[in-house]
């Protein structure tokens, strides 16, 4: 009976770790975006080549 005590109180200590990190993590801003990095993903080859065009030019990144 005493483990279920012991269990018990472990796991409560874990739910109240993830909440609070949770709520820092959208305090902080961590899910305010997520359109972005799934359309970034598809076109981010196409800026490094874009890049490396310019450099072989000649020309200076802005």
């Amino acid at each position: 009976m005493g483990m279920i005590y012991i269990m018990l109180i472990v796991s409560l200590f874990l739910a109240v770790f993830f909440l609070v990190i949770f709520l820092w993590a959208a305090k902080t801003g961590q899910y305010e975006d997520d359109y972005s990095p799934s359309v970034r993903v598809l076109y981010e080859d196409d800026i490094i080549t874009h890049n490396q065009n310019k450099n072989n030019n000649g020309s200076t990144n802005s």
